[in-house]
């Protein structure tokens, strides 16, 4: 980011990605020179791979907390897992082919169902509250005797919400059906046990935990039925096709064991930060912080600021070194309001001035406090500039009213 001289920049997007960690890219590194041999081949240089890939692998099990190593099927991210869980169930269970997920799914979910629904598939939508909560009863209601798989996410990538994913995957289970969560917002986050669970396949992403882009996983619990979405080799025990992404997985093993080292103590503290940020934006009023106060990722702050538009707020940000988006990455430039919002009701007079920040374990007191500071600036601005052109449209319309 090319910033003027002196300014320092603040990133407060880390649900649309994070840097990627500096031991992150020294553990990639040897894997695009030294060691770069195909883990498929029986030489030495091969083996060595091998060795590197199943190290990562492990890694990779000890963050999520699963059984087995061969549990890990690597992707090239998060919608490639999503899209290779759901089309596997559908083309697995048999006398099974409706579809159970929210209205407030990431598009890598939505775009797939609504997709397969022009070609016969049923999807059933469960709606949440207010505070961007599932409602429970509608959920049990959707389940039935044709239900394939259902599809919730841990927690939500534009409000953080935290869904009840474990106690979900159970009432699915008693129904016969798979359950699927996209977790790229939860994994590191939050603890992930998948070990006693019922849940049967769940999504990851490396770049959302300080790993690289382009690498991602699909936790598979043994036994599952799963049909391939990508053919080729005999590569991820035949359930994913084409050479592996060796830097890549050697990266997201990587940041699965620096997420493991961190994640409690960072939890806390990224939290504590979080409610300093949000406390410093409320001081000023005519705001809201959207989704639960509670129950919530303890990284991601959605701020609605009423009667101004978010989109001028994270300009003027960004103008000031700040980086913050509107939501979800995967749909800027849109000027639709956001799928998650609407289907929140968030009141219009709110949803147009709803901004996201999204901390990180490199976010620092002085960071936020630096961007209460600012923003508390550019929201007096605007709200100033609000005020004024009230205040000339109301002076038009008495002149007008004069004159005739």
């Amino acid at each position: 980011m090319r910033l003027s001289e002196g300014q320092v920049a603040i990133y407060l997007d880390n649900n649309a990605t994070t840097r990627t960690d500096p031991s992150v890219v020294q553990a990639m590194l040897p894997f695009f020179t030294e060691q770069f041999g195909n883990a498929s081949s029986s030489h030495a240089f091969g083996g060595e791979v091998a060795i590197a890939m199943k190290q990562a692998r492990r890694s990779l099990q000890d963050l999520l907390g699963n059984a087995h190593d061969q549990e890990i099927v690597f992707t090239s991210g998060g919608t490639e897992a999503n899209n290779a869980a759901i089309l596997s169930a559908l083309a697995t269970q048999e006398d099974r082919d409706e579809i159970v997920t929210t209205s407030v799914e990431h598009s890598a979910i939505l775009s797939l169902v609504e997709q397969l629904s022009t070609k016969g598939v049923k999807t059933h939508i469960v709606p949440v509250d207010s505070h961007g909560r599932l409602d429970v009863e509608a959920f049990r209601c959707a389940l039935g005797p044709r239900t394939a798989i259902v599809s919730i996410m841990w927690a939500n990538n534009e409000t953080g919400t935290i869904f009840p994913v474990e106690f979900l995957a159970g009432l699915t289970r008693e129904a016969g059906a798979l359950f699927h969560t996209d977790a790229v917002q939860a994994i590191g986050k939050i603890r992930v046990d998948l070990k006693d669970s019922a849940v049967d396949m769940l999504s990851l992403s490396a770049h959302k935990l300080h790993g690289p882009k382009g690498i991602g996983a699909l936790y598979l619990r043994k036994g599952t039925k799963f049909r391939p979405l990508i053919r080729g080799g005999s590569q991820e025990r035949r359930r994913r096709g084409g050479t592996e992404n060796i830097p890549g997985i050697v990266g997201l093993g990587k940041a699965a064991e620096l997420a493991v080292e961190r994640l409690e103590p960072e939890r806390v503290r990224i939290g504590a930060l979080r409610d300093r940020l949000e406390q410093g934006i409320l001081h000023n009023g005519e705001c809201a912080v959207l989704g639960g106060a509670s129950n919530r990722l303890p990284n991601t702050a959605n701020i609605a600021f009423d009667d101004l538009d978010g989109e001028a707020i994270v300009h003027h940000l960004n103008h000031a070194g700040i980086a913050v988006s509107l939501g979800s990455a995967c749909n800027s430039g849109s000027m639709e309001p956001s799928h998650v919002l609407r289907a929140m009701q968030v009141p219009s007079r709110s949803m147009r001035g709803a901004v996201r920040f999204s901390l990180s374990r490199e976010t620092s007191v002085a960071e936020v406090d630096e961007v209460v500071c600012v923003l508390s600036d550019i929201v007096a601005r605007l709200r100033a500039n609000l005020r004024e052109s009230a205040s000339l449209a109301n002076h038009a319309t008495h002149s007008g009213e004069l004159s005739s």
